[in-house]
C-alpha cells in the first residue's frame, strides 16, 4: 500500500504516513460536500453525506469513515484549503 505524508493543523511540522488511496478517496469525497462559503458544515453533517458517495471497495458500509474524515479535515486545514468557524459548534468549509 503506497503512502503519503499528512499534515496536522493542531501540530505543525509534524507528518504522519497514511494510505494513500484512502486519504485521496475521502479528500475528494470531503472537497465534492463542504460547502465553499461560511458558515459550512458540522463534521457530523459531512460525515453523513460523504458516505453514500465513498468508493465501497474503500469504506465498506462508510467503515472508518470518521477516522478518515478527521484526518483528511486536520491536513486540509492545515494547507489552508478548509477552514473552521470560531464558534461551537464546528462548522468547516471550503477556502
Amino acid at each position: 500500500m503506497p503512502k503519503i505524508q499528512i499534515q496536522n493543523v493542531l501540530q505543525p511540522g509534524k507528518t504522519y504516513p497514511v494510505d494513500d488511496a484512502m486519504f485521496a478517496a475521502m479528500r475528494a469525497a470531503v472537497l465534492q460536500v463542504l460547502p465553499a462559503a461560511p458558515p459550512g458544515m458540522t463534521p457530523q453533517q459531512a460525515i453523513a453525506a460523504i458516505k453514500p458517495i465513498l468508493p465501497h471497495a474503500l469504506f465498506p458500509g462508510g467503515d472508518k469513515a470518521g477516522w478518515w474524515f478527521k484526518a483528511v479535515q486536520l491536513d486540509q486545514e492545515a494547507k489552508g484549503i478548509i477552514q473552521r468557524g470560531l464558534v461551537a459548534p464546528v462548522r468547516l468549509w471550503r477556502v
